[in-house]
């Protein structure tokens, strides 16, 4: 199983800037996608979450700036990400927590990373 980020790169403050990452393999179920970040000498911490279902979460910092969706046909979740700040500026990081053909238990995989910087 992989996950692939991409969409990462470098915007003006207030800009948008739109993540997607593309789960593939011996996926037999995906349950909750999501995006982490991480900034320079900072934890990982979480940024929004999707459940299979579609009920989404969202740390406070993006709240009413940040969107999740996913399509399930594709395997894949995006990030639309609005009037960025300089404090946006991290390696952002999928998430899914799936079940393959192979094993019963579901577990979470990660994606490579995109840089997201914010800067003028």
């Amino acid at each position: 199983v992989q996950l692939q980020a991409s969409g990462g790169g470098l915007v003006q403050p207030g800009g948008p800037l739109r993540l997607s990452c593309a789960a593939s393999g011996s996926i037999f179920s995906i349950n909750a996608m999501g995006w982490y970040r991480q900034a320079p000498g900072m934890q990982r911490e979480l940024v929004a979450a999707i459940a299979s279902g579609g009920s989404t979460m969202y740390a406070d910092s993006v709240e009413d700036r940040f969107i999740i969706s996913r399509d399930n046909a594709k395997n894949t979740v995006y990030l639309q990400m609005n009037s960025l700040k300089p404090e946006d500026t991290a390696v952002y990081f999928c998430n899914a927590n799936l079940r393959t053909f192979r094993f019963s238990i579901a577990a979470d995989y990660w994606g490579q990373g995109t840089l997201v910087t914010v800067s003028s």
